[in-house]
């Protein structure tokens, strides 16, 4: 019998997409899905391209909406997660696409987020190398029943230099990388830096001089990773596509290190992930390829002259940056197939 499910936030464009996916899952039932101000609305007058749900109507969200389901996955904004999940009773799966308990660091998270904190849980990124024990993140996964998502940025830029950090082939102290993201990863909301007449023909920077709340997240990852201290350059840049990222990630090599010996460790690093694709010598991702898949896709170069590694890594902001982790990581909790109801193929034009 499929797992019961409930999607809170339906109407977003995280929800959205976790609903897409959740709809052609095997296992996965969705019975409920929530909003705020679109509570009793049809589904589908919110998410018009969901037409296998246009059975179902949004409810209000709230902590007795949501229990009693099998998994419930939260897709609303920073900081409305932690007091609700916190009412749900203890053997509900239930997974967090917002940064409410990414971070394991109180004075971090008060310092980017300045929000009650909710404390840690089990993190959403299967394939994170980690370099004390030499395993995987997804064993963590197993069994848990409160899971934390990644940050979209996050993803891209730790998929793309974990292995160097881990394998010592990097210095974590001297990171830099800039990033091109689309607007979904901001969500619904209207502002007015959104607007299309804002973003057709142009980009523009955004959380600039190390003040974006995915930096401290950034951190705890490649620590994980092996790394003793990170300091990380981040710099996303909004531009005009509707979905994806393409980080572009440099950092100083340790000496002696060559092209070679960071081919070997990205390559091994990745061999067995379904959903991270390390691409041949010369070739790099782009962001179309990546649309509606839950594939990260990572090229690589050395800058002989800078003695720099270049790890350009692109994902759909939506799949494998929010809403495909999500899915990815509820199948490991249940002991489903890791890779059930996700694709690694994207969608063109």
């Amino acid at each position: 019998m499929p797992h019961s499910v409930a999607v809170a936030g339906a109407s977003g464009y995280a929800g959205g997409e976790l609903l897409r996916l959740l709809a052609a899952h095997p296992d996965f039932e969705v019975t409920t899905v929530t909003a705020f101000q679109n509570a009793g609305q049809p589904l589908v007058a919110l998410q018009p391209h969901l037409r296998s749900l246009a059975h179902l109507t949004l409810v209000e969200t709230t902590a007795e909406t949501l229990a009693g389901h099998d998994v419930v996955f939260l897709a609303l904004p920073h900081g409305k997660s932690g007091a609700i999940a916190a009412q749900l009773p203890d053997d509900v799966l239930v997974v967090d696409c917002g940064a409410d308990h990414r971070l394991t660091d109180e004075d971090a998270w008060a310092r980017f987020y300045g929000t009650e904190y909710h404390g840690a849980w089990a993190y959403g990124l299967p394939e994170l190398l980690l370099g004390a024990s030499g395993g995987r993140q997804r064993d963590a996964l197993r069994g848990a029943r409160r899971i934390a998502v990644p940050g979209c940025n996050v993803t891209a830029v730790t998929l793309g230099l974990a292995p160097g950090v881990r394998a010592g082939l990097v210095e974590a102290t001297d990171i830099v990388s800039v990033l091109a993201v689309g607007p979904s990863g901001a969500g619904k909301a209207l502002a007015p830096h959104l607007l299309a007449s804002e973003l057709m023909g142009s980009a523009s920077a955004y959380g600039v001089g190390g003040t974006h709340r995915h930096v401290p997240e950034i951190q705890q990852n490649l620590r994980l990773a092996g790394a003793q201290d990170v300091r990380i350059s981040f710099t996303p840049v909004l531009v005009p596509m509707s979905r994806g990222i393409l980080a572009t990630t440099t950092a100083t090599l340790a000496p002696g290190v060559g092209a070679h010996d960071v081919r070997t460790a990205w390559e091994q690093a990745y061999a067995d992930e379904p959903f991270v694709h390390v691409l041949p010598e010369g070739v790099f991702p782009r962001t179309a390829d990546t649309v509606g898949a839950n594939t990260a896709l990572i090229g690589l170069a050395v800058d002989e002259a800078a003695e720099r590694v270049v790890v350009v890594s692109a994902i759909d902001n939506l799949v494998k940056g929010t809403a495909g982790a999500a899915v990815q990581s509820a199948n490991i909790a249940l002991g489903l197939p890791e890779t059930t109801g996700l694709s690694t193929d994207g969608v063109a034009p």
